[in-house]
């Protein structure tokens, strides 16, 4: 294995068990009880697909790159940081409904205070990814990415995954639990 994919999978190892802490730290504090409950904002629902769309978009950019068709490449990663800009920007919008709710990220909801963290340390790392994606376009555009160097855009794909599927894991584990 190539040591930067194995650092990237250590990376991704150790944000699983920070999710895993912080879910795991929710659950143990629901279970106290006097837990507010609240609805979460519909616009994670929206969220949702455009994280699916981003990845499907990543995955034809790394299809294209196995194909040496750097125009379309091109294409599907300008698409897929647009998509993650989007998400960001549907993210802050949600925080905006929480507080037209009245829940706040330091608040005696503890609930709310505990999505604010999920969203927003995903939100960083989605940043990351977003940083990642630049960097892979940047490279596409100096002829670095290509059908015989693919290890940029491998990192690229599988990390952009990850953050799709760490979403999805968030919001289900969200809907059953807020």
């Amino acid at each position: 294995m190539h040591p930067h994919k194995f650092a990237l999978w250590l990376f991704m190892v150790s944000i699983v068990m920070i999710f895993a802490s912080m879910t795991s730290a929710f659950i143990v504090k629901r279970s106290d009880g006097g837990w507010p409950e609240f609805e979460l904002p519909e616009i994670f629902w929206i969220n949702s697909g455009i994280i699916i769309a981003s990845s499907v978009f990543m995955q034809l950019a790394y299809f294209s790159a196995k194909k040496n068709n750097l125009k379309i490449l091109k294409w599907f990663l300008a698409m897929t940081i647009l998509l993650g800009l989007v998400f960001l920007y549907a993210q802050w919008k949600a925080w905006g409904i929480l507080v037209e709710n009245d829940i706040y990220l330091v608040s005696n909801n503890v609930g709310g205070t505990f999505l604010y963290i999920l969203t927003g340390l995903h939100g960083i790392h989605l940043i990351t990814g977003i940083i990642f994606l630049i960097i892979v376009m940047i490279s596409t555009l100096q002829y670095k990415v290509h059908s015989k160097s693919l290890v940029r855009i491998e990192m690229c794909t599988t990390y952009w995954h990850f953050l799709g599927g760490l979403w999805i894991y968030l919001f289900v584990f969200l809907l059953f639990y807020h």
